[in-house]
C-alpha cells in the first residue's frame, strides 16, 4: 500500500501521510504545524487571490499558524479564532455546533461579545488550512452571519475530495481521497 501522497502546495514539495478515516477511506494529512516554511509561502501565495477584507476568522485550531501569518504579512494586527466550545473568560459568548470529517463528535465553535463586535458589519475572510465536507466552514460562516458579519470570500490552502469543485471558495491546491490501497478514490461526479 502506499503509504504517502506527495505534492507542490504554494511551490513547496511535501509529502502527505495517509491516514484511513474509515476502511474504504483515506486521506492524505495536512499537517500546518511545526512547517514554517509552508506556513508563509501559503499565507503569501492566498494573500495574491483575497478578496479586500477587515479581519480575518478560523476555526481552532490546525490553521491558527496559517490566519496568523496571514494576518501578519497582510498588514492586519488582529483576528479571530472561534474556539471549540465557549471559554470562561468569554462574555456574552456566541456559539454554533460543527461535525468534521477529522473529528468523531460534534463539536461547538465559539466567540466572545468583543470578538462579535469586531466582525460585525466588516468584510469578513473566512480561512482553513483543509476544505473537505465544508461542515467547518459551514460552522464558520453560520457564526459570523450570526453577529453581523459581511463574508467577502472562503479561502484555505487544500481543497479536498468534492470541495475542489466548489464554486465559492478559493484554495491553492485540489487534494484527492484515497482507496485503502493508497490509490486515489473516483470521485461521485453528476
Amino acid at each position: 500500500m502506499k503509504k504517502a501522497y506527495d505534492m507542490n502546495i504554494a511551490g513547496l514539495n511535501r509529502s502527505l501521510p495517509l491516514c484511513a478515516v474509515s476502511e474504504d477511506l483515506y486521506i492524505a494529512a495536512f499537517i500546518i504545524f511545526g512547517d514554517v516554511e509552508i506556513t508563509v509561502a501559503s499565507a503569501e501565495a492566498l494573500l495574491k487571490k483575497a478578496p479586500e477584507f477587515d479581519i480575518l476568522v478560523t476555526a481552532e485550531a490546525k490553521s491558527i499558524p496559517l490566519i496568523h501569518e496571514m494576518a501578519r504579512q497582510s498588514g492586519h494586527n488582529s483576528y479571530i479564532v472561534a474556539r471549540k466550545g465557549p471559554k470562561v473568560y468569554m462574555t456574552d459568548a456566541v456559539t454554533v455546533e460543527v461535525n468534521s470529517i477529522t473529528t468523531a463528535h460534534t463539536q461547538k465553535l465559539s466567540i466572545g461579545g468583543e470578538d462579535a463586535a469586531l466582525l460585525a458589519g466588516k468584510r469578513v475572510l473566512i480561512i482553513d488550512d483543509v476544505i473537505s465536507t465544508g461542515e467547518s466552514l459551514a460552522a464558520l460562516e453560520a457564526l459570523v452571519e450570526k453577529v453581523g458579519g459581511n463574508i467577502v470570500g472562503k479561502m484555505a490552502i487544500l481543497a479536498e475530495g468534492d470541495a475542489a469543485d466548489r464554486e465559492d471558495i478559493i484554495y491553492l491546491e485540489k487534494l484527492p481521497l484515497f482507496n485503502a490501497d493508497g490509490s486515489v478514490k473516483a470521485l461521485n461526479r453528476v
